[in-house]
């Protein structure tokens, strides 16, 4: 089964962001730990972990910590 990321805005409706596929979710997890700051910057406001259509987890926010 493939994963991939699902990119938000603050209101939840899906952006743009790169499209790839993981063979795992420790892939996709370990993807996401190196590039969660170039997202954030690209205006990602949130990600939710996808397993073929079914969401793992999600939406987790990439906004710093208060």
């Amino acid at each position: 089964m493939e994963y991939r990321w699902r990119y938000q805005d603050e209101s939840g409706r899906e952006v743009d962001g790169p499209t790839v596929v993981f063979a795992d979710q420790t892939e996709a997890e370990d993807w996401f730990g190196a590039e969660w700051p170039a997202l954030r910057d690209a205006g990602v406001a949130q990600v939710t972990l996808l397993r073929a259509e079914s969401e793992v987890y999600g939406p987790m926010s990439l906004a710093p910590a208060e």
